[in-house]
């Protein structure tokens, strides 16, 4: 990890160097879920209620899962933009030196700019705790944590995946957006509201139900039976982030260099 941080580091140094394109971009970036939310916000103010939920409920939701994705998008983006590597012959490079390739392409970029979607993340999710009645505990702290951090295993884990596939396919797949940038859009509404076969998918194949919509209800006092059960679904996040790594591993083992 020790070169992790260096790559940070140096990578922030460089991008130090242009502090107003920087401030620039993040406050833009900041508009995006701003946007977003505003949608969700005219929404309860017409209806009232989505199904059983209120408004700060579905704004928990909303900012915890823009929160982990943002956190996922700014320091494992090396992932997203894999391809490049492979097609300019980049990852040949990579396999040279005497350190882990999965180390070097998560520290190849950062995305420091998303400091602004993740500061209007943090706000709205402090926001509405502020305005739920909710009886904090030592347990659902640590499920609000797990959240965020299982949150950001299984979108790094698509990442892992979708980068895989390019030491076959060269170029990257755009399906996989369906499962990240559609699985947020998704996972921002709890997940009830859908239709059976869309919770099925998002919670047995895709996780995200796990890691959102039924720790969720624990912290919300909505379960029924064993909360413990409810508190300890986003650890399913981190054993979806298992075989995706046994992925990353088959592939590097079967890669052919591109040649150029």
């Amino acid at each position: 990890m020790k070169m992790y941080w260096s790559y940070l580091r140096i990578l922030f140094k460089s991008i130090a160097q242009y502090r107003l394109s920087f401030w620039l971009l993040a406050v833009g970036q900041s508009l995006t879920p701003l946007t977003g939310f505003a949608g969700i916000y005219f929404m309860f103010e017409r209806f009232g209620q989505l199904r059983d939920w209120q408004f700060y409920e579905v704004a928990l939701c909303f900012a915890v899962v823009h929160l982990s994705y943002t956190l996922c998008e700014a320091f494992a983006r090396g992932f997203d933009t894999f391809s490049t590597l492979v097609v300019n012959g980049g990852f040949d490079r990579l396999l040279v030196r005497p350190r882990s390739t999965l180390v070097q392409v998560l520290g190849s970029r950062f995305e420091f700019a998303r400091v602004g979607r993740i500061s209007f993340s943090l706000i709205l999710l402090f926001w509405a705790i502020g305005n739920l009645d909710i009886a904090w505990t030592a347990a659902k702290v640590v499920t609000l944590l797990l959240m965020i951090v299982s949150g950001m295993a299984i979108v790094a884990g698509i990442y892992i995946v979708t980068a895989s596939l390019c030491f076959w396919t060269v170029e990257g797949l755009e399906i996989a957006n369906i499962f990240t940038d559609g699985g947020r859009e998704m996972a921002q509404y709890p997940l009830n509201i859908y239709g059976k076969w869309v919770k099925v998918f998002f919670t047995y194949v895709i996780p995200y139900g796990c890691v959102n919509y039924l720790p969720l209800l624990y912290i919300l006092d909505r379960t029924q039976g064993s909360g413990w059960l409810y508190m300890l679904t986003p650890l399913v996040g981190v054993v979806f982030l298992l075989p995706c790594l046994l992925i990353w591993r088959f592939g590097v083992k079967h890669y052919c260099s591109t040649g150029s």
